[in-house]
């Protein structure tokens, strides 16, 4: 075993067991069970013991980035707290009876009258992940699917007059669906199919470029970040497309080597920035090297590599 899956390894049990899945391939048994370790030790447990005992982190489902509700459970998804943990099911279900709106999406918003497609997906993917099957969850996936634009995207500025997809609401919305999918849901057959025309969209920008210019459309999106909260990058994207096992695209190239110019000399990848906010605790610091990005860019180029 090479230094820096060793290293990954030394790391959080959120790292870990995706590391043993991804990485070494380990059995479903052994990597399950250092999952189920998210729970009761290191950033999980650190993260759970802020919530109260009504599911809440903050008051507000959304308030206060980014240690809000919202933010909070969408960290526990990233670090993989398993299905069926009561306090992640209480939370679920706050969302489903204080956030689903008449139309039918997800407002967490103290201004709003109307839903956020941003906050929509990223509510489908946490009801799908923590295991949720509730039959108001089809309301969220009907949403999305008629808030879906014709250039293959979503945009939550849709509502003000946008006429072209975002690509921060349109990998929120992908994941989502991805989750979503896996989870077996009634109409999958129908996300799969909004998923692919979502990912051309991804793909006509290169991940990151105008897609008339080929100019970059901000440059935050080359770099390295952890957690990415609402914001779309390079390398996000690029472990969406792995996740969602979907074939691999010449127009994906660029992204891939901008992730591969990103790597250290020493065979890791470093923490870029992070978005100003409040937050509960630090997992890493910017500048040093990043076991979070060094997880994901290595799965993304074993998925590259192996298509």
């Amino acid at each position: 075993m090479d230094d820096v899956t060793t290293w990954l390894l030394d790391g959080d049990p959120a790292i870990r067991w995706q590391a043993m899945r991804d990485l070494v391939g380990e059995p479903e048994s052994v990597w399950k069970a250092e999952q189920n370790r998210v729970a009761g030790e290191g950033w999980g447990a650190q993260l759970l013991s802020h919530q109260d005992d009504y599911g809440r982190w903050t008051a507000k489902l959304y308030g206060y980035k980014w240690i809000s509700t919202t933010y909070s459970m969408v960290l526990l998804r990233r670090m993989g707290l398993p299905a069926g943990d009561p306090r992640a099911d209480r939370t679920c279900r706050l969302f489903l009876d204080e956030a689903l709106w008449p139309d039918g999406g997800i407002n967490i918003s103290v201004s709003l009258e109307r839903s956020e497609t941003c906050a929509t997906g990223m509510v489908l993917a946490l009801l799908a992940w923590f295991g949720i099957d509730d039959p108001r969850r089809e309301r969220l996936v009907d949403y999305l699917l008629a808030d879906q634009m014709l250039d293959g995207g979503w945009n939550c500025e849709r509502y003000r007059g946008a006429v072209h997809s975002s690509l921060h609401t349109t990998i929120n919305v992908l994941e989502g669906l991805d989750e979503y999918a896996k989870a077996n849901g009634a109409r999958s057959a129908d996300t799969t199919a909004a998923e692919s025309r979502g990912r051309e969209f991804l793909l006509a920008h290169r991940m990151y470029r105008s897609h008339q210019t080929g100019d970059v459309v901000d440059d935050r999106m080359r770099r390295l970040s952890f957690p990415p909260r609402w914001r779309h990058d390079v390398l996000r994207g690029l472990d969406y497309f792995r996740a969602a096992q979907a074939p691999t695209d010449e127009r994906l190239t660029d992204a891939v080597e901008v992730v591969v110019g990103k790597r250290r000399g020493d065979g890791r990848w470093p923490l870029q920035q992070r978005y100003p906010g409040r937050t509960w605790f630090e997992m890493e610091q910017v500048g040093q090297p990043s076991r979070w990005n060094t997880l994901r860019a290595l799965r993304v180029l074993d998925w590259w590599s192996h298509p």
